[in-house]
């Protein structure tokens, strides 16, 4: 028997519209629900009870004694919660605890009212008081908790991964970033030299944390410890034991081309009595959680002056820099030809046509490439944008396998000339990247 037309169209329909991906409910649509749905974590009712928590820790009407317990409350339960369900916590902080809308347009209404009067100045603080989401107040609240400090930075870092799936929840990462910009604050920030003799559970974190050139052994880590060299970190007093950033500087007499012998174990301390260079070879953030918030550059200018005192003789303030993007870059510009040519290129001997083309190549990326007015390379949008220029480029400098897969190896110095920085972050800003002679002579 022929299976009834009716029937072959409806299970087409029902196969159909099952094939498509369904759009997530809101949290609102789920709030108002009876059931919960099968890619949902929790229950509507769950949800209503999430929601009430965080309401009550912001209600008016509680102290600030109160609120804070009810915020440990909410952390406590999120500290044992299962994934899914602090990232549906994460979607209501996120969707919910928006400026009131009416409030905002009123206030908008009277500042534009008292523009070009003698009310202008309160009618703009009143707007901005306004625009602040009592979100901002959620993530207060936490703060105050002598932990709660820790608490956001490490659930805005486990929602990192998700953002870029799920566009609800960067309300509340945004908000997160303004609020740690201010709390982070390099004012509030403590530059601590980290030595051999620091606590062991420190050093592990540099050993940890390490994103340049990992640390492959306690004799290496000793090794970027030794007598001419410095470790810097800033610290926060709410992160005590925690370096936010740090940064490894050689001692030489002379700008380094080359990243082997810095991390020699068995080469002798260098003699600081000849040191004129200091080297920064390795520059770390250690917070995913504090993606965003710019201290990098403070960091550098923090430890030029602590190295200044310390060793008066030094003249020269450079970098031994990765090429992150370079490969990636050519691979999508150069010709094939090349790209074939370059697979072994740290083999080039000196003087090969292909080898000077690479050269030429790696100059052009670093001194001319721009994306949104910015260097297109992320390490040299930051040294750059904090007044260095590109000073020369080096063959072979990083022979390891994650060298060689980023930039065939190469590694660039950037110069910190104390003199020239303002007038090298003004020609960044007209979109001309500073740059050498000798990196100019080098383009195609």
């Amino acid at each position: 028997m022929n299976t009834p037309q009716w029937l072959t169209e409806g299970v087409s329909r029902l196969r159909s519209s099952s094939s498509k991906k369904l759009v997530p409910r809101s949290t609102d649509e789920r709030l108002h629900a009876t059931l919960r749905h099968d890619d949902e974590a929790m229950s509507p009712r769950m949800l209503r009870q999430a929601l009430k928590d965080l309401k009550g820790i912001v209600d008016p009407m509680v102290s600030e004694v109160e609120g804070g317990r009810r915020a440990q409350t909410v952390m406590d339960w999120y500290t044992s919660a299962e994934p899914s369900h602090r990232r549906d916590l994460w979607l209501l902080m996120s969707e919910h605890f928006m400026a009131d809308p009416q409030q905002v347009k009123k206030a908008q209404a009277q500042y534009a009212a008292a523009v070009g009067t003698a009310d202008e100045a309160a009618a703009e603080v009143l707007f901005r008081r306004a625009t602040v989401s009592p979100r901002r107040r959620v993530l207060q609240r936490f703060s105050a908790n002598p932990d709660g400090v820790r608490f956001l930075v490490d659930m805005r870092a486990e929602m990192q991964p998700h953002l870029k799936g799920d566009k609800r929840l960067l309300a509340l990462d945004v908000e997160m970033e303004y609020m740690f910009s201010t709390w982070f604050d390099v004012g509030f920030l403590e530059l601590r030299r980290i030595t051999w003799d620091s606590p062991a559970s420190l050093v592990e974190k540099l050993i940890r944390y390490e994103a340049v050139h990992d640390i492959r052994s306690w004799t290496d880590v000793k090794n970027r410890l030794d007598s001419d060299r410095r470790c810097y970190g800033f610290f926060h007093p709410r992160l005590p034991e925690e370096p936010l950033i740090f940064v490894e500087v050689a001692l030489t007499n002379g700008i380094a081309d080359s990243i082997t012998p810095l991390l020699d174990e068995t080469a002798a301390p260098a003699d600081l009595d000849r040191a004129t260079t200091a080297i920064f070879y390795s520059i770390s953030n250690t917070q995913t959680g504090l993606r965003g918030v710019s201290f990098g550059d403070s960091l550098i200018k923090r430890v030029v002056e602590t190295l200044h005192q310390e060793f008066p003789r030094l003249k020269q303030f450079a970098t031994l820099s990765p090429i992150p993007g370079l490969r990636a870059w050519l691979n999508k510009t150069a010709p094939a030809d090349l790209l074939k040519s370059w697979e072994q290129a740290h083999e080039l001997p000196e003087g090969l046509d292909d080898r000077r083309a690479l050269l030429g190549w790696a100059a052009r990326y670093l001194g001319q490439e721009l994306i949104d007015g910015k260097p297109l390379d992320a390490v040299a949008r930051f040294h750059l944008g904090n007044g260095a220029r590109v000073e020369r480029l080096n063959w072979a400098a990083d022979p390891s396998p994650k060298g060689l897969k980023q930039s065939h190896g190469l590694m660039v110095n950037y110069l910190y000339d104390l003199k020239r920085l303002d007038k090298h972050r003004a020609s960044l800003a007209q979109g001309k990247i500073p740059i050498a002679a000798a990196i100019k002579d080098l383009y195609l």
